[in-house]
């Protein structure tokens, strides 16, 4: 091979090395800009995330709540999605987060320069949020990894519930990906009949997270079957998530144009989502007990 290729070929693996492993199976850096159609999902939800990223606008008469808040280039995109639908960006009064990683928090600091609106995270993920990733237990000493600090009006634990006006969500503990991670769940109200939501913070083990002998993260592995635990536990009529791709969320919105049934109505493909998730951590926590010993 000549020199010259050799080198491409260098500085392409270490810019995956770099860049791309961090969020296996998802997308990264620019593809998490790329524009998605806002949309309605169901009730008072609707979509303003982009083709990677599940962000959600929750509509209230007394003002909105953002569920993620995406990169800080997210932010534009976010704001043209919730003007495209009809609604304010400014009547944004509360800002959540399905986990403390940089393509779900990073815009956080801007959304709330913008709006005012009041941040509320899950305990064990403020340090990260509120230091801009640098008390992330992996990702913390990653330049490409950091973020504009952002802080935290209230800490949520487990099973708090964040109201506004009549809609009510509930946060639920599900650590594993973040120390934080949360996955919120609320009911909603639609042509007449009520429906369980589940918004999935995320329960992927990351390339290179250590689920054996952590010392930066001791209980990783219990935290994560703690985790699947309570997905399994919670009833689910629409499967929503941190990543449109854990709920299948290009191929439901095509559907949209048919008229028929609400495509976000799934509750088989939670459950079997969810056993996927599960199926696929336990075959990592065996390999790699397999290789400590």
């Amino acid at each position: 091979m000549k020199l010259s290729k050799l080198i491409v070929v260098v500085a392409f693996v270490a810019a995956v090395a770099v860049c791309g492993v961090a969020f296996s199976g998802q997308t990264a850096g620019s593809e998490f800009l790329v524009p998605f159609p806002a949309h309605h999902v169901m009730g008072n939800i609707y979509f303003v995330g982009s083709k990677s990223l599940g962000i959600y606008l929750i509509t209230t008469p007394q003002g909105h709540i953002l569920v993620n808040a995406g990169l800080a280039e997210s932010v534009p995109g976010i704001q043209e999605s919730v003007a495209k639908l009809g609604f304010k960006f400014s009547d944004i009064k509360i800002l959540l987060i399905s986990h403390a990683h940089y393509d779900h928090d990073a815009g956080a600091a801007r959304i709330k320069e913008l709006t005012g609106a009041k941040y509320m995270v899950m305990d064990a993920d403020v340090p990260v949020v509120e230091s801009g990733g640098k008390e992330d237990f992996f990702y913390g000493d990653r330049n490409d990894q950091r973020y504009p600090a952002a802080h935290v009006e209230r800490v949520l634990h487990d099973g708090d519930t964040v109201t506004l006006g009549e809609t009510m969500l509930t946060a639920r503990l599900t650590a594993g990906h973040t120390k934080g991670c949360t996955t919120w769940t609320m009911k909603v109200q639609d042509g007449g009949k009520g429906y369980d939501v589940v918004i999935v913070g995320s329960p992927n083990v990351n390339e290179g997270y250590k689920l054996v002998s952590n010392a930066a993260y001791p209980q990783i592995a219990g935290d994560y079957e703690r985790m699947f635990q309570v997905l399994r536990s919670l009833h689910c009529d629409v499967f929503l998530g941190a990543h449109g791709g854990y709920y299948g969320m290009e191929a439901k919105y095509a559907r949209l144009k048919d008229g028929g049934a609400n495509p976000f109505i799934d509750p088989d493909g939670y459950k079997n989502y969810v056993n996927e998730r599960e199926t696929a951590f336990q075959a990592e926590l065996a390999k790699q007990r397999a290789a400590s010993r």
